[in-house]
């Protein structure tokens, strides 16, 4: 698909992989996230820290959502969209029906967890009460090029 993507848009991205690029200097998956409110405030800024926090749930999707609906005191997030770096997994995904998210916007697909689109498609899933628009392709090769270098890195 072809997806048409503002100046806004590659902004937002570009913090996004600035956060992925912090996990990898962190020593975790290089995955990043900000969350964007309707009137393009940046509500909050994230990556994964799932070795920091001995936490399994502390994806970037997800520390983001939970600052987001912190700042606004309300776990609906309605009119927001979330940048991330790379495909969201299951929990992720569900968690942004659940918020009530607009609008997920990523760099490139995860075919191997991916579940908006790629194993599967809770984003789109008519049995649940929310579905959430999607973009993908924004920045893909850096993004990519982020991931590879950390496997590669981890393989040596």
């Amino acid at each position: 698909m072809n997806f048409e993507f503002t100046e806004k848009d590659f902004y937002y991205m570009r913090l996004a992989l600035k956060e992925a690029e912090i996990a990898f200097e962190e020593d975790e998956v290089p995955v990043g996230a900000v969350l964007v409110s309707p009137k393009g405030e940046i509500l909050s800024k994230a990556r994964n820290q799932i070795i920091k926090r001995c936490d399994p749930t502390a994806h970037a999707e997800i520390l983001a959502l939970r600052e987001g609906a912190k700042k606004l005191g309300n776990y609906r997030l309605l009119g927001c969209k979330l940048y991330v770096t790379l495909e969201p997994c299951a929990m992720c995904a569900y968690a942004m029906v659940l918020a009530r998210i607009d609008e997920l916007i990523f760099a490139t697909p995860d075919p191997k967890t991916g579940a908006c689109g790629s194993l599967f498609n809770l984003l789109k899933d008519s049995r649940f009460n929310h579905q959430v628009k999607i973009k993908y392709g924004l920045l893909q090769r850096e993004a990519e090029t982020l991931l590879k270098n950390f496997f590669k890195q981890k393989r040596i």
